[in-house]
């Protein structure tokens, strides 16, 4: 039995002309839209070498980040597509590799580290105590992602 090899993603997702709002992108049309681009760019073989192993994994709408799993190896030609991706569901987005991890554990601790730093600029234009425990559940809540492994 072979050993398969990840590679995780982690993806900060800028949506166009909004700011602050909170992004609504499911996990299924942020996994199309990237195989879509890699087909584009490489053809039914970049599609065919992505499919097995390829996955969303976690996707926090407070803080614009997603975590995605693909196969070491193939990984590069998904890596090489994400900033093609202009779309995602009808919403126009920029999307940028802040992190390639080679387990998910690196990622989350990374993920963890910066979603810290995103709360703590989100927090200077926050009045209440009330708004700042809000966000901070939103944002720094893992449990979600961790119950998945």
């Amino acid at each position: 039995m072979v050993r398969h090899k990840n590679r995780y993603l982690v993806l900060e997702i800028k949506e166009i002309g909004k700011t602050n709002a909170p992004l609504k992108i499911k996990e299924v049309s942020l996994f199309e839209s990237i195989q879509n681009e890699v087909k584009k760019l490489h053809g039914d073989f970049g599609v065919a070498a992505i499919r097995a192993g390829f996955l969303s994994k976690y996707i926090n709408e407070h803080s614009r980040t997603a975590v995605i799993r693909c196969r070491r190896g193939p990984h590069k030609f998904v890596s090489s597509s994400i900033p093609f991706v202009k779309q995602i569901f009808n919403k126009n987005v920029v999307i940028s590799i802040l992190y390639i991890g080679a387990s998910i554990k690196q990622c989350f601790s990374f993920l963890k580290n910066y979603q810290q730093k995103k709360f703590d600029e989100y927090c200077v234009t926050l009045k209440t105590e009330e708004e700042r425990n809000e966000l901070k559940d939103a944002m720094l809540n893992l449990d979600s992602a961790l119950s998945k492994l």
